[in-house]
């Protein structure tokens, strides 16, 4: 049991604040001690008598308390705190506190706060898609927030979809897990990300729709594992992780020299990058004209230089992690890959579907290595690129052992 341990919750006004009330329930029975802010709203939906039960503890909703001593209530509660959870965070939770406002206790409260920040989002499935939504989510993960969620299912309003906050066990296991085991300490992870531009002429290129999150959010969770990280980035609209020693890069060909120069010096090897195959086989000086006469325009393409393929055949090779972006046959065209390119694992996941997969929060991946396979279940990317570390790592040292017992 984690003994003392100060968890503040604030609760916005959504159907979801319900859950909440048994999360106030799991954190105490696991020692901690829990302190509830609710918004005005949230009192509509749950009575605060109900969390003051719980919790043991008076509700604060009310920025400045003329029953503390300072009235300086939002300063006293963010100072007491070892992590703030705002479960649900409501969408227009979400663009207040990614946009700084502070109108009432609980915004205040974020802005105020120095400890750890969890946020549990739960609306409607169309307001979770709508692209301020997302903007508003990626500016505080930015920020440092952590996102916990939202899940996938059937929903108050009818609907289904992304959207239903994550269930209360999931979120009192990540407030009260202890800090990510330094699984990776000491190693040196090589990760490319994002996509690759072939230009065409000085105006146009080839590209794809990765947006490098998956990538990103991988170097994030090495550098959380203790890992020393150089991430290889195709052009994307990420910030950079904070630790990590970014190499820009635009095409496939600057890519390859990049990892190439790169990979002898590194431990492991993640090839997350979603690197064209084809080049243009002539880039034009100028920019190329719609001719009338013409209907239809041919262009020659040449193949790319395999990057996986060729760092996994390196001597002294890093530990070598593909992936593999599929629309069917996941699982065989998954393992060909896997011996085709001689990888030690190889992360697959599906893409053009409905959920997951580029321009996604969230995903999941089938993972694959020579003696066995591996699920990870949908979803938020940066808690699917922390089991997948976890993953790599528990494959390395199982490697490891075997290689000392033969």
């Amino acid at each position: 049991m984690t003994i003392n341990k100060h968890i503040l919750l604030a609760v916005s006004g959504g159907i979801a604040a319900y859950k909440s009330a048994e999360l106030v329930r799991l954190l105490r029975k696991q020692g901690a001690t829990v302190r509830v802010v609710m918004t005005r709203s949230a009192m509509q939906f749950v009575s605060p008598l109900t969390f003051q039960a719980l919790s043991g503890h008076p509700v604060h909703s009310e920025l400045l308390d003329a029953d503390e001593e300072n009235s300086m209530g939002h300063i006293n509660l963010a100072r007491w705190a070892d992590a703030l959870i705002i479960a649900p965070a409501t969408a227009n939770t979400l663009a207040k506190c990614s946009h700084g406002l502070a109108d009432d206790l609980l915004s205040t409260l974020y802005l105020a706060a120095t400890c750890p920040v969890y946020i549990a989002p739960a609306m409607n499935q169309a307001m979770w898609h709508k692209p301020v939504t997302q903007e508003n989510i990626q500016k505080l993960k930015n920020h440092g927030v952590i996102v916990i969620g939202p899940e996938q299912g059937d929903q108050a309003c009818g609907e289904t979809g992304f959207g239903r906050m994550s269930e209360p066990a999931e979120i009192c296991d990540r407030l009260m897990a202890e800090p990510t085991a330094q699984c990776l300490s000491g190693f040196k992870v090589l990760i490319s990300a994002g996509p690759t531009r072939e230009p065409l002429d000085p105006v146009r290129y080839i590209t794809n729709r990765s947006s490098g999150k998956m990538g990103y959010a991988l170097a994030k969770a090495a550098l959380k594992a203790g890992a020393k990280v150089t991430l290889v980035s195709g052009p994307v609209s990420l910030a950079a992780p904070a630790g990590a020693d970014v190499i820009n890069v635009e095409t496939a060909a600057q890519m390859h020299v990049a990892v190439i120069a790169k990979a002898p010096e590194h431990d492991i090897y993640i090839g997350a990058a979603a690197v064209a195959d084809y080049s243009p086989a002539l880039m034009e000086n100028e920019k190329i004209k719609k001719q009338d006469s013409q209907t239809t325009l041919t262009l020659a393409l040449q193949k790319t230089r395999d990057i996986l393929a060729e760092v996994a055949q390196l001597p002294n090779r890093p530990f070598t992690v593909g992936f593999a972006a599929e629309t069917h046959d996941l699982e065989q065209y998954a393992l060909d890959k896997l011996a085709r390119k001689n990888l030690d694992m190889i992360a697959a996941n599906w893409v053009g579907r409905d959920q997951g997969g580029f321009d996604s929060e969230q995903n999941a991946l089938q993972v694959f290595w020579k003696e066995g396979q591996r699920t990870l279940e949908m979803t938020d990317k940066n808690r699917l690129a922390e089991q997948l570390i976890s993953l790599i790592s528990e494959r390395m040292e199982h490697e490891r052992h075997n290689k000392n017992t033969a």
